[in-house]
């Protein structure tokens, strides 16, 4: 695992900071909406203590070096609206996965795309990534563009690998290798 520092990524729009304490009800309010759930092998949050807890987790992931996991936050109000996450890090590979949360109310204004390419770069650049994957639903498009948007390709398929809300659901895999960022 890489040895993580404190970090702040800022956009022309967002801030992507860590989490903390402060952002536990918007946290709940992302994870609690089934729109933003329906994709992922968990159900909805019930309870703003899953808040306290993910967060929780979250920190002591960052201080072990297995997880960088920071809030995406509008620059202009200071509102918590979703997360990003560089994680599953294999460092004789110097690979990891990208993970990504936006709050439903903040679709289709291109942050997750804005989001992830500051992440994406920090981890190629200060992390010195070589590759980074994503695994996500095949119905879940939106996402798949942004994924395309970056430089990231489609290199698989495999059948009825999650069970997402009690039903076998799908991954496509992307990768993005450093090359293709180098214009390779």
């Amino acid at each position: 695992m890489p040895t993580l520092t404190p970090v702040e990524l800022a956009t022309q729009r967002l801030l992507l900071r860590p989490m903390d304490e402060r952002d536990t009800e918007a946290h709940y309010a992302v994870f609690s909406d089934p729109a933003v759930t329906r994709y992922w092998s968990t159900e909805p949050w019930t309870s703003i203590d899953q808040a306290v807890q993910a967060i929780a987790r979250i920190r002591s992931a960052f201080a072990d070096g297995s997880e960088l996991r920071l809030g995406i936050v509008l620059r202009e109000t200071g509102e918590l609206i979703g997360n990003c996450a560089l994680h599953h890090f294999v460092d004789a590979s110097r690979r990891c996965e990208i993970g990504y949360a936006l709050a439903s109310a903040h679709w289709g204004k291109g942050y997750a795309g804005e989001a992830l390419e500051a992440l994406v770069e920090y981890g190629l650049r200060a992390l010195d990534l070589n590759r980074i994957e994503a695994d996500i639903d095949p119905d879940n498009v939106a996402s798949g563009r942004v994924l395309e948007k970056l430089g990231f390709r489609k290199e698989g398929y495999m059948p009825e690998r999650w069970i997402v809300h009690g039903k076998p659901a799908d991954t496509v895999y992307y990768g993005l290798l450093r090359r293709y960022r180098d214009g390779g």
